[in-house]
């Protein structure tokens, strides 16, 4: 089935939730656990489940992104039949870029015309998670699904969007709640943006909604049609982060140095991403690291606790660095104290600086400051 499945990932769809870490790149290209980008979950899942032919849809600012991707190769995906195909903002079907995922569909509804596959996963890149998507394939042909929406119980979410949907016994879902309220203590099945649904019957959908000047994909169409389509929720129990925010996105990274997550995340099936072929980190004299992920190319004479430091960081003599997110290329001076805090991509800290933020606050470092 893998083989005649389309895939297609939003890069900017969920932007609006971190525009901290989205505002100088796509959503889709935010550095996650060190080495990573949230893309690099949704393109591994796809293809761990065999499927070879990946269309990104794009909007803003992906320099980042196209340099990340390059050719494919990292994702074995540079083919001359399919591989990744990046879908631009405009086409000869919009006249202006989408502002919402029915419109950013309707703008690549030639570009799924034009495929054969039988199947499309549609996926976005707010989720950090290891999806089996072959046999969340399997469960839409046997239940003969017209859309199957994957889900993950949760108690709390801070997104301004998402969706709730209610599943009963067989899994078929018979109601799809939009922003409902959550008081934090009840669970709920939150749909993880993850969804499989015929080629042409997407199509179809398509065509009828610019016909109705529908604008939804999630009130419009699966909210309020629910009783006529086959609606079924695939439920997804492992480890799943969704990035809603900033204080999500450091929560869920420093769940990155618990063992229990990252064997589960990033062990039975690889999580690829682009390789960057530098040398191995500098522990100088007088470096202490304890419970830290840290990236290749980097150079520590300091002290490193409960942080993740990506590829390139330099860490000075005497600085203390505690349960933060220290981003690319950044340049930390001399007895420096750094505590929950993240920096963007080449941030430089000069001497004897002190930064202190919280867990449901982290102080926060934009691409390139100096301080």
């Amino acid at each position: 089935m893998a083989s005649s499945t389309l895939g297609i990932i939003f890069s900017n769809i969920q932007e609006k939730n971190v525009p901290e870490l989205s505002k100088r790149r796509t959503m889709a290209s935010i550095p996650f656990a060190g080495r990573y980008r949230l893309i690099d979950f949704g393109l591994s899942n796809m293809v761990n489940a065999g499927i070879t032919a990946v269309g990104i849809v794009t909007k803003n600012n992906y320099q980042s992104l196209i340099d990340h991707l390059g050719s494919g190769k990292d994702w074995d995906l540079a083919r001359k039949g399919g591989g990744i195909i990046l879908l631009p903002p405009y086409s000869s079907e919009m006249e202006a870029p989408y502002t919402t995922r029915l419109e950013a569909l309707m703008g690549v509804s030639g570009f799924l015309s034009s495929r054969r596959e039988e199947y499309v996963v549609i996926y976005d890149c707010d989720g950090v998670a290891r999806i089996d998507l072959a046999d969340m394939l399997r469960f839409h042909e046997e239940n003969n699904a017209d859309v199957t929406m994957a889900y993950s119980e949760q108690n709390t979410i801070e997104s301004h969007y998402f969706m709730t949907i209610e599943p009963d016994q067989t899994g078929r879902v018979k109601r799809v709640n939009i922003t409902p309220r959550v008081d934090g203590k009840t669970k709920f099945n939150l749909y993880i943006n993850v969804m499989i649904i015929k080629r042409e019957y997407l199509l179809d959908i398509l065509q009828a909604a610019v016909q109705r000047g529908q604008t939804s994909f999630g009130r419009d169409i699966l909210a309020k049609n629910v009783d006529d389509m086959r609606i079924f929720g695939y439920k997804f129990d492992g480890y799943y982060a969704g990035i809603d925010s900033l204080q999500g996105y450091f929560k869920h990274s420093m769940e990155q140095l618990d063992k229990k997550v990252r064997d589960e995340l990033y062990g039975a099936r690889d999580i690829y991403t682009k390789v960057g072929d530098t040398a191995p980190t500098k522990y100088l004299e007088g470096a202490v690291v304890k419970n830290s992920l840290i990236a290749d190319g980097c150079t520590i004479e300091g002290t490193v606790e409960n942080s993740i430091l990506f590829r390139g960081v330099k860490v000075g003599k005497g600085t203390v660095i505690k349960n933060s997110v220290i981003m690319q290329k950044t340049v930390i001076g001399s007895n420096v104290k750094l505590d929950s805090v993240i920096t963007d991509k080449n941030v430089v800290i000069r001497d004897r600086r002190n930064l202190s933020g919280c867990a449901e606050l982290p102080y926060f470092v934009a691409k390139g400051t100096m301080l």
